[in-house]
Parts: structure tokens; sequence; C-alpha cells
């Protein structure tokens, strides 16, 4: 059994998306109204709480503050798990020596969905009931397979959508071919393919982001507080959001492909965060000046690496490739892959503007071709001329 979440436009009315912009402000106070109790806790005492020492004050929380009735017990329990779940991660992170990033407080532009864990939904006629907000128009565009778990609402711009987690049995199919493929991530391609195949990298942010430049200058030209600034908002959004969904689409369909082709995809084991971090500045020890390091290009870097999602790309084969049950995603060191020839074995070096390989051995491909073929022959164990034979 595996989990699988499938999401629906909701059609609320006038009155319910009032009603449910309702609860999200009221699920906003409690989120904060917890985080400050654990803060001040530990402040004043040294120790901290709990989920189980928040959630049994909500009753007292209800008497004193009646509107936290007109929402179902199991959404406010929610909102306290998802403080806990934040100083759950808060602590790993310390742990693992990894930036912190303490819990912070949230807006309430910012906190913008509430879940049903167990009950206070359900789906009937083509409407989704929800308790205390009562039955909500849904287009359902695809069939829900299994048994849903949870349901959250959540809000994106003026939309409104529903989510379902459920628990799904593995549907197992036979890929095309047994063949191991590797896979080298780019800009300028988003991969190619040990064989040879390229996938083009569409740069959907690139194409919107004029839209987006101009939509963003008339936000900060509108008064705060003002309904103009609020539709310049919602403008913003929604450009972003487009361009959110046709790189998941994208995405989706290479995925797919991928896993329907292949028994194993090999990628390289590369962190993105860290490859599109700012760069570094540069201060003349006698001066004290700073020096020109580059910003401007890497700037324009990591927004070509983001705009890629190579993590979303790796995320959704992982993920198909499991509910496939006999495709597997491995990952291999990245090192040098680039440089070393996948003819001969030895080491060229090349800038990151050369794109094209060319060795004394005579080997003469493209540069993330050269790659690819490396990333498949560690895989495979193979020494790279026998990785080149195969």
């Amino acid at each position: 059994m595996s989990m699988k979440t499938f999401k629906f436009r909701l059609y609320p009315t006038k009155k319910q998306c009032e009603k449910l912009e309702w609860t999200l402000a009221r699920c906003c106070e409690l989120y904060n109204a917890a985080l400050q109790e654990r803060r001040e806790m530990y402040t004043y005492t040294g120790k901290g709480t709990n989920y189980n020492a928040q959630a049994m004050q909500l009753p007292e929380i209800k008497e004193i503050r009646e509107e936290y009735k007109d929402i179902h017990s199991q959404v406010l329990q929610d909102v306290l798990r998802r403080v806990e779940k934040t100083f759950k991660d808060f602590f790993k992170r310390v742990k693992a020596g990894k930036k912190p990033g303490y819990p912070r407080f949230q807006s309430r532009t910012h906190y913008d969905s509430f879940c049903f864990p167990q009950v206070g939904f359900s789906l009937k006629n083509g409407r989704l009931e929800l308790s205390k907000v009562g039955h909500v128009k849904i287009k359902l565009h695809r069939k829900v397979l299994g048994t849903i778990k949870t349901c959250i609402i959540k809000r994106e711009g003026k939309h409104w959508y529903a989510c379902f987690s459920c628990e799904v049995e593995a549907m197992p199919r036979t890929p095309y071919t047994d063949k191991v493929v590797g896979i080298d991530l780019g800009v300028s391609k988003l991969a190619t393919l040990s064989t040879g195949d390229v996938i083009e990298n569409p740069k959907h942010y690139r194409r919107a982001e004029k839209k987006l430049t101009k939509a963003q200058q008339a936000l900060s030209r509108k008064k705060r507080g003002s309904k103009r600034r609020k539709k310049a908002i919602q403008r913003v959004a929604r450009l972003h959001r487009k361009v959110r969904n046709q790189r998941n689409d994208y995405l989706h369909q290479w995925s797919r492909r991928l896993v329907d082709t292949y028994e194993t995809i090999v990628f390289e084991d590369i962190a993105p965060a860290n490859l599109s971090k700012r760069a570094k500045p540069k201060q003349d020890e006698e001066t004290g000046h700073y020096l020109p390091n580059g910003a401007g290009a890497k700037s324009g870097l990591n927004k070509s690496i983001m705009d890629a999602g190579w993590s979303q790309f790796i995320a959704f084969c992982e993920y198909k490739a499991a509910n496939a049950g006999r495709v597997q995603v491995v990952k291999v060191d990245p090192k040098y892959t680039s440089q070393v020839c996948s003819g001969c074995g030895t080491v060229v070096k090349k800038t990151l503007s050369e794109r094209w390989h060319s060795c004394e051995c005579g080997t003469e491909l493209d540069r993330d071709h050269n790659a690819a073929l490396n990333i498949k022959a560690l895989w495979l164990g193979q020494s790279l001329q026998e990785a080149q034979a195969s």
C-alpha cells in the first residue's frame, strides 16, 4: 500500500468563500498562539511543551473564544500538530548541524490551508461536504482511487482546492525495456540521456519573466491596504501559479515516459539548494573594499537552476518508479562525471562554458552526453571502456 494525493478544484459560493477565509484566519491565530506559548514557556521555565499538553487546552479555549466552536475539533487539533512538527524539524536540523531556522509566526496571507485528518468531510454526488461549512461544489476531473485518509482545503490566490490523501494499492507495471539509463541534468537542456536523447528545457519562468516584472512593479506602486494592491497581489500570484503548473505538467510527462521505458534510472546525487547559493562576497585584505565576485552571473545561473526544477523532476521519477514496482531510481556520486572521458577514462578538464567533449583518444561528443555515459557506468560498476562498448 502507498499514499497518493488527488487534487481537485472547488467552486464555493460567496458565503462559503467567506467561511473558508474565516476558518483560515482562526487557524492562523491558533497556530501563532501555540507558537508563542512554546516560546514563552521555554523562556520563563527552561522547559518546552508538547502537542498533548496544548491539545488538552482546546476545550478551555472554546469557552473563552466561542467562535472556535464553529470549527471542527480535528481541524484545530491538526493546527497544533503542525506546530509540533515545525519544532521537531527544527531540532532535527540542529542535531544534524544544519542551519536551524527557528519556527516563525505566520501571516494570514501565507497561512493558506487547513486539514480534516480523519473525519468531518465526505464526497457525495459531485459535492464535497465539509463540517461547519456545508456542501461545496467540486470538479472531479478523475476518479479518486483507494481509501481517503485526509482532506486538505487549500487556497491558491482566489482559487480553492481539495487535496485528498488516499491509501492505494500499488499497481506494478513492466517497463518497455530492462535497460539502464544515465541522466545528466542541466540548464540549457533539462536532461541528457546516456542514449543520446535530449529533454529540452522549456524555461517557463524565463518566458514569463517580463510579465512578472511588470506585475511586481505595478504591485510596488500600490498603496498598502488598498483594494488595488490586493488585485495586484492576486495578479502576481496568478502568474507564478501558471509557471508552477506549466513546470509540473512538463516534468510529470517526462518522468512518466522515463519510468515506462527504463527499468533503472540513474541520476547524479546533487543538491540543487547548495548549487543555487548566492555568491560569497570578496573583500580586499588591505583596503577592505569589496571586489567583484561574479554575483550577477551567479544570480542568473541560480535562477535558471531553480527554473529547471531538478529536485522535482527526480522526486516525480522516484514516486512513479515506486508505484511501478519493477523500476528503480538510483543516484551516484557526480564527482568528475563531466571531466572524465567516457571513451578512455582520462580526465579532460573543461570550463563550464565548453559544451563539447573532445579527447585525444578520438571520442567526440556533447559534454552532457559524455557525463550521462559516465553516470551510467558508475552505477553499473564497469570500467569506462566496458560501459562504452555495452
